[in-house]
């Protein structure tokens, strides 16, 4: 089969066409990435034959009809590898391939991973991995129910098998007996932390499948007879679901990225584009027009998100004039400065395989004595917080970590039945929060995670601002006897707390601007911590959590200068346990809450208007209360500050709706 045009028409590449075409993608691809400046250049390249061959000559599918119910589907359960589907789909006609060069783009359909409802072809939003093999079982069961004779394909990585999903679904495909099923591994032996056998072995893989009933076929990925052969005895294949183990390379065809694990996640600069092209012996490539192309789309784009945020007398952004100036630092490396620094042999720490972007390898990197505390888990999360427990059952502290959205959604039931039930000594790291992930897009920003987490009995969550309270947390972690959980982002956010600022878990920080722009922007706050607060008749409480707590103290900055508001900064970095009686005070003295999140408007803002409002102190008192945040929605791709401006969680913005709340005050008051 192949591709089927409007006249019905049927096109199948021969071996030959397909060679020139599966470069040509390639090239479409990595010009994508370079023109976003990030994206998984690696595994896209590993696996673009195996790609590449199904949708040119195996499949049967309509460009003009992607939706045709009786095409073939193909699933991308390694959403990561966006790039090879944007670009593929595009080759085949889905849409004008030179769209592409907007991958990662804010208000781009082609988000850091895959948005089935923005883009044709595309079957499946996928980003968390271990899923995709169970949604094309539901697509093979409908496909018998209806009798359709409709194949299904699902693209599957090597170090993705470490996830027990997968596990599940291979039995429930075997157990149906679903034959048009045909599930391909990109084994291309590399993951983020390393070589798959070294991270945690999966193999002998072929004789797993084996032996819970599948058909297994080996093939080398980049070989297209080879491959062409095995799609051919996939199909002949009766009574049995099939898995085709191509053995690939990653970053294949570019001399420099190929077996670099380094190339997993990253995008080739002006140079190495100019030097992957020419490897790819594509001439006459349309690589400026790309380039040119993306960099309008970016041009109009920022002039639109800046239109909309509030002007004031003068620019008040980040290290925008030779005052108030501010380092920036990812949150990140706070928490592994903490774990690099503990001397509590009680502590160990396990890796989910984003060990060095989330800084837990920090554990052992300069200590290697530390090694035999160190435990390689893989993309295995739930287990991995079961494992947990078992470590500290036995008197370890455990630290286990990963994305936020993995560590609180994925692990929820073992956190809340494992980990906190038993109120097992277990600290977890949910990094990347917020939107600070930025291009990576909806399926990796943490925005959730206060609703799943604060919720559990035993449990210690706290949101840091900063490198250095993120360093200060983490360490008082330790001595927390029970369930914690971090929160912390990922991006170098303005780093507005210094090593003096106080901090103790359960007691809210109030911070206030002093009055005076100073060359340091942090000498022009004060911090104390709520318990030691005794007020200063500010007209307005700003009660905010994690890094945006930067934008409130900015926001403040804003207000006193250009208005002559003071404003009260209630920094909650203790979600739980929550200082109530800070917040309570908040109410009464000022008369106006104000909370701000960079999370799904409510986490916060519920905490604080349940602890206000079911106070009796509160009764009677007219307090005006409202909340910021992102509005019940997901995340989407894009730069992260360029993120913060469009879901208006800036001081500028904050600045703006304190002004009318204030307003609306003075309103209620003159009746």
């Amino acid at each position: 089969m192949g591709v089927i045009n409007r006249e019905n028409n049927e096109t199948v590449q021969n071996p030959v066409e397909l060679e020139k075409s599966i470069r040509e993608i390639k090239g479409y691809l990595l010009t994508a990435i370079h023109c976003a400046g990030s994206g998984h250049s690696g595994g896209s390249l590993s696996a673009a034959e195996i790609v590449g061959t199904a949708f040119l000559n195996i499949m049967k599918h309509k460009p003009f009809d992607p939706l045709w119910k009786e095409r073939d589907r193909f699933y991308f359960s390694a959403g990561h590898k966006a790039p090879l589907w944007y670009a593929t789909l595009g080759y085949c006609g889905y849409f004008p391939i030179s769209e592409t060069a907007l991958l990662r783009k804010f208000d781009s359909p082609f988000q850091g991973h895959p948005d089935m409802s923005k883009v044709p072809g595309i079957e499946l939003s996928s980003g968390s991995l271990g899923q995709g093999l169970s949604v094309a079982v539901g697509d093979a069961l409908h496909a018998k129910i209806k009798n359709l004779d409709y194949r299904i394909f699902c693209l599957m990585g090597d170090g993705e098998q470490q996830e027990g999903q997968i596990w599940e679904a291979v039995m429930e495909a075997s157990h149906h007996k679903l034959d048009n099923i045909v599930g391909i591994i990109d084994k291309n032996n590399l993951q983020i932390d390393g070589p798959v056998s070294e991270v945690l072995n999966i193999d002998s893989i072929e004789a797993k499948y084996e032996s819970f009933g599948w058909h297994t076929i080996k093939c080398n990925g980049h070989n297209i007879a080879e491959l062409l052969r095995a799609y051919k005895e996939a199909e002949n294949i009766k009574g049995k679901p099939v898995v085709i183990i191509a053995e690939t390379v990653k970053g294949n065809s570019i001399s420099f990225m190929e077996n670099e694990a380094g190339w997993h996640g990253k995008a080739p600069d002006r140079d190495e584009l100019k030097t992957a092209l020419e490897e790819l012996k594509l001439e006459n490539f349309p690589v400026d027009e790309m380039i040119e192309y993306a960099g309008k789309y970016q041009k109009e784009k920022d002039e639109e998100i800046d239109l909309t945020v509030p002007l004031f007398s003068k620019n008040y952004w980040w290290n925008s004039s030779a005052i108030m100036k501010v380092e920036m630092k990812p949150t990140r490396k706070g928490f592994g400065e903490a774990l690099k620094e503990t001397d509590d042999e009680r502590v160990c720490a396990l890796g989910s395989d984003i060990s060095g972007s989330i800084c837990i390898d920090e554990f052992y990197k300069s200590n290697p004595k530390r090694k035999e505390r160190w435990f390689s888990m893989g993309i295995a999360e739930q287990s991995t917080a079961s494992v947990a427990a078992g470590l500290a059952k036995n008197g370890m502290i455990p630290f286990i970590g990963t994305y936020g959205v993995f560590a609180a959604g994925r692990s929820l039931d073992q956190i809340r039945t494992t980990i906190c039930y038993g109120n097992f000594n277990v600290k977890i790291a949910g990094a990347h929060a917020g939107i600070s992930v930025g291009p990576d897009g909806a399926t990796h920003q943490a925005l959730e995670e206060f609703f799943q987490i604060a919720g559990l009995p035993n449990m210690t969550m706290i949101s840091t601002v900063d490198s250095i309270e993120t360093k200060k947390a983490t360490s008082a972690s330790i001595g927390i006897d029970g369930p914690c959980y971090l929160r912390y982002a990922r991006e170098a956010t303005p780093v507005v707390t210094t090593e003096t600022t106080p901090f103790k878990t359960g007691i809210a920080t109030i911070i206030r601007y002093k009055g005076k722009e100073e060359d340091k922007f942090t000498d022009a706050f004060s911090t104390v911590l709520s318990s030691e607060y005794k007020g200063d008749d500010e007209d307005i409480s700003i009660v905010a959590t994690g890094p945006v707590t930067a934008e409130a103290l900015r926001a403040a900055w804003i207000l006193k200068e250009e208005f002559d508001i003071r404003a009260r900064i209630v920094n909650i970095s203790s979600i739980k346990p929550l200082d109530k009686k800070a917040l309570i005070d908040a109410a009464i003295d000022t008369g106006i809450i104000l909370t701000v999140e960079e999370h799904q408007k409510g986490g916060l803002g519920n905490l604080v208007s349940s602890a206000v409002f079911s106070s009796s102190k509160v009764y009677g008192v007219p307090v005006i209360f409202d909340m910021m945040g992102i509005d019940d929605r997901f995340g989407t791709s894009g730069q992260p500050w360029e993120l913060m401006k469009y879901f208006k969680l800036t001081a500028e913005f904050i600045a703006e709706r304190a002004i009318a709340l204030l307003k609306r005050k003075k309103h209620r008051d003159n009746f």
